[in-house]
């Protein structure tokens, strides 16, 4: 039987933040399009879906 919608809602459009976290920005343009991706020794990179600057 396939799934209804009452069992996988469609996202709402905005990125889920947690109160913990402060939003980020890209410091090139600003856009608080944001992406946390794994870095290349392990770390935590980070990388604007707008523009496409990366930063560790």
């Amino acid at each position: 039987m396939p799934a209804s919608r009452e069992q996988f809602p469609q996202p709402s459009g905005e990125p889920q933040t947690s109160a913990s976290s402060a939003p980020l920005s890209c410091p090139s343009c600003g856009s608080a399009h944001v992406a946390q991706m794994l870095g290349d020794n392990g770390g935590v990179s980070y990388v604007c879906t707008a523009c496409g600057h990366s930063w560790s």
